[in-house]
C-alpha cells in the first residue's frame, strides 16, 4: 500500500513527524523520508539506522542543469545551503 512521503532536509520537520508517529504508535516503515542526493547524508544515515525508509532524490538526464538553476533562482538562500552541504560531504 502507498505510504506518506515527507520530502525535507529540515531536522525540525523530521523530528516533528517522528514524534507524531510515536504518539500514535505508528511503525517506522509507515512513512518514507525523501532527501536530495548529497544533502544531509548524516540525517539520511541516522534515519536509516533508526529503521525509517529513506529515498534519495537524484535529478539526472539532460534537464538536470536547468532544474538545478531553477531551484537556486527560486530562493537564493538555496545556493548557500547547497554549498555548505556540498562542502560537508
Amino acid at each position: 500500500p502507498p505510504i506518506p512521503a515527507i520530502g525535507t532536509h529540515a531536522s525540525s520537520h523530521i523530528n516533528t513527524t517522528i514524534e507524531m508517529m510515536q504518539k500514535i504508535q505508528a511503525p517506522a516503515n509507515s512513512v518514507e523520508f525523501q532527501l536530495l542526493y548529497g544533502i544531509r547524508r548524516d540525517l539520511q544515515k541516522s534515519l536509516v539506522d533508526r529503521g525509517y525508509p529513506v529515498r534519495v532524490y537524484t535529478p539526472f538526464g539532460t534537464q538536470w542543469y536547468p532544474y538545478f538553476m531553477r531551484r537556486l533562482a527560486e530562493r537564493p538562500a538555496n545556493l548557500k545551503f547547497f554549498l555548505s552541504n556540498f562542502i560537508k560531504g
